[in-house]
């Protein structure tokens, strides 16, 4: 086998070496079904089954309750980002409060938007700051008779992270949450909706996740689209055209690798260990590594941090690619460096980088 780099690549992120390998050995043929799961019918008893179990699994881990939906959608989660009011504004009668905490919610609040009657009002953002941190409570500014809030619950691109949901005050709920999805506990029963494109935590890209609450199908407009429509979708168990096989199948095998570790707990224990490891040497680095979020918002997905310069920025990037650091450069609209740390990162290639950073800081302050 090719020998791996440390993948920090915001997304597609890290998948789990035991599912690749898997997958590997049995991409050409199935067992017990004789053809590869990119070629077998998505009608078929055997993928039926491999939809069957990833949702199961996926209820197991993140204690799905029995009155919510499980769909595997195609589009990733932007196409969500129109989907979602399409489907809960029940006809434009009521606004919808979003929070922004970033680059994606942005564009969540821009897609919804664009629905035909929509009113969509900013309940809270810290984009003055540069979204630097998570609103405070009370900083928000929410409509008791909003349709739903919608909240991003990761920020990959400014290393932010909700610590907890938003109180709404019995508004419903709605979370993007694809870039920390199976990374930690969710309170699922406090969402009409959570959203999730795979390819952070869950899989490769070409699949997103929906769990949707029973009682929001009365509420949603008759006549949509087809491929938009969370009725039809559900009617049909995300079978209303061929889905994502291969992406679904991957999926349902890092539900597995999951479980066999000991579920969220676990999986969530191994992520704050490595998240502790990378603050704690950016935090002792005496100034030469800087932090960009709050230390109270801060993200155990994406370490965003700063150097004294953008040479030297340039020069540590360069040289944590050869020594097989991958992926480290911070999005192209904030710059500095990112380190996505994603559940099936290990905790080892943190170690390595965060020795990789004391010798260049030693060598280059």
């Amino acid at each position: 086998m090719t020998e791996r780099v440390y993948n920090f690549n915001p997304g597609p992120g890290v998948l789990p070496l035991p599912v690749l390998e898997e997958a590997q050995r049995d991409l050409p043929a199935l067992p017990g079904v004789g053809m590869s799961i990119m070629e077998i019918s998505h009608r078929s008893k055997p993928f039926e089954g491999i939809l069957a179990e990833a949702q199961a699994r996926l209820r197991k881990l993140l204690a799905i309750p029995d009155h919510y939906h499980i769909l595997f959608q195609q589009g990733g989660a932007t196409m969500q980002f129109y989907t979602v009011p399409l489907n809960l504004l029940g006809g434009g009668e009521r606004p919808a409060d979003y929070i922004l905490t970033g680059s994606w919610a942005q564009k969540a609040y821009k897609e919804a938007r664009k629905v035909p009657g929509a009113k969509i009002n900013v309940a809270g953002t810290t984009e003055a700051e540069n979204f630097s941190r998570i609103p405070r409570p009370e900083e928000l500014t929410l409509d008791p008779n909003a349709a739903f809030v919608h909240y991003t619950s990761n920020n990959t691109i400014f290393g932010t992270q909700w610590k907890a949901e938003p109180e709404t005050g019995g508004v419903p709920l709605v979370c993007d949450a694809s870039s920390d999805i199976l990374s930690r506990p969710m309170a699922v029963e406090k969402h009409d909706l959570i959203y999730a494109g795979a390819q952070k935590n869950m899989g490769p890209a070409g699949v997103t996740l929906v769990i949707l609450r029973d009682a929001v199908l009365p509420r949603i407009p008759k006549g949509l689209p087809v491929m938009l429509d969370y009725g039809v979708q559900v009617k049909d168990n995300s079978l209303h055209n061929t889905p994502p096989c291969f992406a679904i199948y991957i999926v349902n095998l890092v539900c597995k690798w999951l479980l066999e570790l000991g579920g969220i707990p676990a999986i969530q224990e191994h992520n704050r260990k490595k998240a502790d490891l990378l603050y704690e040497a950016i935090d002792q680095s005496g100034g030469y590594y800087r932090g960009t979020a709050a230390t109270d918002s801060r993200s155990q997905m994406n370490v965003t941090f700063r150097l004294p310069s953008e040479e030297l920025e340039a020069q540590f990037a360069k040289e944590a690619t050869a020594a097989g650091f991958n992926g480290l450069k911070g999005h192209r609209s904030v710059g500095g460096m990112r380190a996505s740390i994603y559940n099936a990162f290990p905790i080892q290639g943190v170690e390595d980088l965060v020795a990789f950073m004391k010798e260049f800081a030693r060598k280059n302050g």
